[in-house]
């Protein structure tokens, strides 16, 4: 057996199968010694949220098991990447580190300096892509930019897209060297008493193992139909991949490699290219994160800068809490503090009701989702609050303001979703459950429904918010705020 020994170095890819570090380290030969590092940037630009801590704590775990299973164990370490870096080289011996990039600036900053002091140090160090489709330098534009419209992007992205095929674990893994290792539950990422996130397990496998079930399910179950329903809050049309693919428990290329497999074998194309097209998405804002590293920051469009925001308190919390008086809205901010995840059409209600109906800043809107959603990461969470807000690249129509009670009655016309997650309100029917202020005194009263007590009325009403958000984005358009 060789005496090399090389460090296989976790980050956004919890996973054994399809990971292409992993497969250097095995070809390499010797021991090779898993190991993740909690320095607080191991998942992107800023500390990791609330709600993604609980699922990398499980995941940790799930990793850890599979790990076990073939003989290995993984390694963990707290503290600055690079300093930890050089402790584990150093009491191993290791000769190679390999890992899969990341792409957000902070990450590729951490990975040019530990790259650059390990070819110092004389050890061979390699970095793979294993996080996206394609590296966002390989899909430009005819004269070598980057692209900034979504659909341009796809097209050239989905025409030329050749996925390598998927990979198996590993079935053995040679043992790891006697290198110390912290205790995970002494990271203490699971929420303390009182427990908010009691509700997650029973509805989600964080892992290889359920990234692979919530595929084979959603194939299965949901793909045939999903460009029908996917904009149903009030069914089950999504595939709920996102937290797993956040985790790098799941290859993209292995779901689109399922999702062609699902086509041959007689799936409907328009399911197909609807859920691949918004794997595109995230494809699309890694792209924007990569060629715009402030987009966490910055609004892309510079005429933003300067937008009339107000300042208001205590209608984010309202927001925040899910006391907005709209229920569609409040709805979806419930089912995020119950699940740690909110139904993609929801998503989009819920920010432009805090962006274009409150005037409240899409950063406070970006930093709730950050804490608050399992599935959040650099590239998604920020993209899609600019396209909301109008102030990114391909953004939404500064004029597009949803309507929460439109949106409720043509997205939940029997009121299905509110009924679960604004249960106070549940005994109104459908005509009025998303427009509670509008029931005669008779209904609400035979309802137990107390508008102001009960629950709240409108914050604001709709004709006067979208009134008072077209003068406010008439100033950006116009440039008197810039």
């Amino acid at each position: 057996m060789s005496d090399k020994r090389s460090i296989l170095w976790f980050r956004q890819d919890l996973r054994l199968s399809d990971n292409p570090a992993l497969e250097a380290a095995l070809q390499q030969g010797g021991a090779m010694l898993p190991l993740f590092v909690l320095d607080d940037e191991s998942f992107g630009p800023r500390r990791p949220g609330a709600a993604q801590r609980w699922w990398m704590d499980r995941s940790l775990t799930a990793l850890s098991e599979r790990l076990a299973e073939r003989g290995s164990r993984l390694i963990l370490r707290r503290g600055p990447a690079g300093q930890v870096l050089k402790e584990v080289v150093s009491e191993s011996g290791a000769s190679a580190l390999f890992w899969n990039r990341c792409y957000d600036p902070q990450s590729i900053l951490r990975d040019r300096t530990v790259k650059a002091w390990a070819k110092d140090a004389g050890l061979d160090v390699r970095s793979f892509g294993g996080l996206l489709l394609a590296e966002p330098w390989e899909v430009a534009t005819g004269d070598g930019g980057s692209y900034r419209v979504y659909s341009s992007f796809w097209r050239a992205l989905s025409r030329s897209y050749r996925p390598p095929p998927t990979r198996p674990p590993p079935e053995r893994l040679s043992p790891v060297p006697p290198i110390a290792s912290d205790a995970l539950k002494h990271w203490a990422l699971r929420p303390a008493q009182p427990n908010w996130a009691s509700g997650f397990a029973d509805v989600w496998e964080p892992g290889e193992t359920g990234a692979h079930r919530r595929l084979s399910a959603f194939l299965r179950q949901g793909l045939a139909r999903y460009k029908a329903e996917r904009d149903r809050p009030d069914r089950d049309g999504s595939s709920r991949l996102s937290p797993h693919l956040r985790f790098g428990e799941i290859a993209p290329q292995r779901i689109w490699n399922a999702v062609q497999d699902a086509l041959s074998a007689g799936a409907g194309r328009a399911g197909a290219d609807t859920f691949l097209a918004e794997l595109g998405w995230r494809e699309f804002s890694y792209h924007l994160l990569f060629h715009n590293p402030d987009i966490a920051r910055e609004p892309l469009r510079p005429a933003f800068r300067n937008f009339p925001w107000r300042d208001d308190p205590a209608a984010l919390a309202a927001w925040q809490e899910g006391r907005t008086g709209y229920p569609i809205v409040d709805a979806g901010m419930r089912q995020l503090r119950s699940l740690g995840w909110m139904h993609n059409r929801v998503r989009m209600i819920v920010a432009s009701f805090l962006i274009k109906h409150l005037l409240l800043p899409w950063q406070l809107g970006e930093a709730w989702f950050w804490d608050t959603l399992l599935d959040a990461d650099p590239a998604n969470n920020t993209a899609s609050w600019q396209w909301v807000a109008g102030c990114g690249t391909d953004a939404a129509p500064y004029f597009r303001i949803f309507n929460p009670v439109l949106q409720g009655d043509r997205f939940d016309p029997e009121g299905a979703y509110v009924r679960r997650w604004v249960p106070e309100i549940s005994a109104l029917p459908a005509k009025v459950i998303h427009k509670p202020w509008q029931a005669s005194p008779q209904v609400l009263q035979q309802t137990g429904v107390r508008l102001g007590e009960s629950y709240p009325r409108p914050l604001i009403d709709h004709a006067q918010a979208r009134k008072r958000a077209l003068e406010a984005y008439a100033t950006v358009k116009q440039g008197a705020t810039v």
